[in-house]
């Protein structure tokens, strides 16, 4: 056969493949509101970047009827390409394909891409849409997910891993996500579970929808599962592709640097905290006129809210922001906002971003609930994440910093490099008034006008403890500093701790309170 012939041949073949499960299956794809799995991929990277690979594997089980089955790309597309041009590596599960199950070959494919990312020092993105483990394949499937959870487990920490779930991710399936960097989920579409809803209602005879089990919204909201949420396709790929611009390529990198800019909000940054220390207001403000063009990318949004995480720039460089939220349970620590906050930090250590917190919490959340749900073990990851990241770490105390979490939000005690604090900041280890009630007990008591007597303690207790100058005096906070100053001060700090050098004791790894 002549070159030309072949060329042509190769062309119908591909045409073929290209279409996956067939004419038939990519409308009835279209038809539940989801794009197919090509077109995913296209939708995320560069105009004309994508090259794909291993376009004809084909799986090599003769069981069950699976010798006359031909599976276009065995269900899953591979390949590289770029993001606002950085290089990616990518796949995505094809549910046109047999629902996108995953048989060994299926599986083999993606880690070969994995492997490719690690070694090329990119970001990984998988697109999940599947119906879990292909039953005719038996353990080949079950061998397929345990190379991949190794693979996740091995670029942890080098590469960034992204996980995209559009469509159903049951079963062992759901690991992969779990032990990836972010997780993006649609309204809708996005469905994740151990155990469907069938099996639920014949083991436990309890009714239930896969969109309550382990719909978009309560990975959002609930689980903490997801970190990202869209109403649409297309607004998660903008997701993506925003999140892509904020972190570094690998792990010996630092994010990519872009032209400084002010911050687009204007507002007074003395105006946007209450002059009541009772009365709450949103940090996110805070942090709009802080980072350059107002700029901010919010990670974990919907979950355990009365804390703030995301990425900013300032002076053109990636920063983490750790930020409690007085606008939801005061600002507190609970087992969730910890185990968030912990593992940011602790991504940003990996990769080479400097870490930002804004502290205004009066402790940990008090309570049964809490202490029966491993607050001290949840709080302690906090602890071990500030103290064991290496990156820049700066703290600027905006209000409260009572009790253990002062301590907890990255303190000069756990090797903050530099502490500011407001004027107005209240450091001490309670709030006044529970340490007045406490302290001058006796005197309260005895006083023919107790309010009035309280009133005066707890106003003595400010004037003596619940200020910055006992911290600043003691060395513990470098600076009190007018809120004005914010900005500049944190942009100096920033710059002087570009390259910091902090050793830690020779050790395999330590070993977190997970």
């Amino acid at each position: 056969m002549s070159l030309k012939k072949n060329i042509l041949a190769l062309r119908e073949k591909k045409a073929i493949v290209q279409k996956g499960g067939g004419d038939e299956a990519i409308e009835k794809q279209v038809a539940m509101g989801k794009l197919t799995a090509r077109d995913r991929i296209l939708a995320i990277l560069d105009k004309n970047s994508f090259h794909e690979y291993d376009l004809f594997v084909v799986h090599e089980e003769r069981n069950f009827g699976m010798d006359k089955k031909v599976l276009a790309g065995d269900g899953v597309i591979t390949g590289t390409g770029t993001v606002y041009g950085a290089p990616i590596c990518i796949y995505a599960q094809d549910f046109t394909v047999m629902g996108g199950s995953l048989g060994l070959k299926h599986a083999r494919k993606i880690t070969k891409i994995m492997d490719l990312a690690l070694k090329l020092q990119v970001p990984c993105i998988g697109i999940n849409d599947s119906g879990g483990a292909r039953i005719q394949e038996g353990i080949g499937a079950l061998a397929g997910y345990g190379e991949i959870f190794y693979r996740n487990t091995m670029a942890s920490g080098v590469i960034p891993q992204i996980s995209v779930i559009l469509g159903p991710c049951a079963g062992g399936a759901v690991y992969s996500p779990a032990l990836t960097d972010f997780v993006f989920v649609v309204e809708n579409i996005s469905k994740m579970f151990i155990t469907g809803p069938n099996v639920i209602e014949s083991v436990l005879g309890e009714k239930i929808s896969q969109e309550d089990l382990g719909g978009a919204r309560v990975h959002a909201e609930i689980t903490g599962n997801a970190h990202f949420y869209a109403s649409s396709e297309q607004e998660c790929f903008e997701q993506i592709k925003q999140l892509i611009r904020f972190i570094p390529w690998n792990n010996t990198q630092k994010a990519k640097s872009f032209e400084p800019k002010p911050p687009k909000v204007k507002k007074n940054i003395e105006n946007i905290i209450p002059s009541d220390p009772k009365q709450p207001y949103d940090v996110r403000e805070v942090i709009s006129v802080l980072v350059d063009d107002s700029e901010f990318l919010e990670i974990h949004e919907l979950f355990a809210q009365n804390i703030v995480v995301g990425f900013g720039r300032m002076n053109g460089e990636t920063v983490g922001f750790v930020a409690n939220q007085p606008m939801y349970l005061a600002g507190v620590l609970d087992c969730d906002s910890s185990d968030k906050a912990a593992r940011f930090i602790r991504y940003c250590d990996a990769f080479n971003i400097p870490i930002v917190t804004l502290e205004d919490m009066p402790g940990y959340l008090p309570g049964v609930d809490q202490e029966h749900a491993g607050v001290i073990r949840h709080g302690a990851k906090v602890l071990y994440a500030y103290s064991e990241a290496t990156v820049p770490k700066i703290t600027v105390i905006l209000r409260k910093a009572y009790g253990g979490g002062y301590i907890a939000m990255n303190s000069r005690h756990l090797g903050a490099d530099f502490v500011f604090s407001w004027p107005s900041a209240e450091i001490a280890v309670m709030g006044p008034e529970g340490a007045a009630n406490i302290i001058f007990k006796k005197e309260i008591m005895e006083a023919e006008d107790q309010d009035a007597m309280r009133q005066l303690k707890v106003q003595e207790y400010i004037d003596k403890f619940a200020n910055p100058y006992v911290a600043a005096s003691k060395g513990y906070i470098d600076g009190v500093i007018e809120p004005s100053e914010t900005r500049s001060i944190l942009l100096h700090a920033l710059a002087i701790s570009n390259k910091k050098i902090d050793d830690r004791p020779t050790k395999k790894h330590g070993i977190p309170p997970f």
